[in-house]
């Protein structure tokens, strides 16, 4: 395991946001959701994210979750991720990250 600076951690914007739309994403390779969250100050940022075996559409809306904001944007297909929803990999389906009291859109993980 590689370790990192703190300097390292600081660079990595990881924030609240809401989310605020789910669709199918019937291109993916994988099943998949379009995802779209409210990251506050930040603005909507949308990804694409392999949430189907354990979460319905429904919901996943109205759901603060935890988010990496400032990677590169990444081509999936047709479509173009913003940010990275983060979640555990299970052998179940992948399990969101989740904040356990709200919080307001855009605040920063510390």
């Amino acid at each position: 395991m590689e370790k990192i600076s703190w300097n390292d951690f600081e660079k990595v914007l990881i924030v609240a946001g809401t989310i605020v739309r789910v669709e199918d994403f019937p291109e993916a390779r994988k099943p998949a959701y379009r995802i779209w969250a409210d990251f506050g100050p930040y603005g909507e940022l949308k990804t694409s994210a392999q949430f189907t075996k354990l979460y319905d559409r429904d919901t996943l809306v109205g759901r603060q979750v935890i988010g990496i904001i400032n990677f590169p944007e990444k081509q999936i297909g047709p479509f173009r991720s913003q940010f990275l929803l983060s979640g555990f990999e299970t052998p179940e389906g992948v399990v969101l990250a989740s904040i356990e009291r709200s919080v307001p859109n855009g605040t920063r993980l510390s």
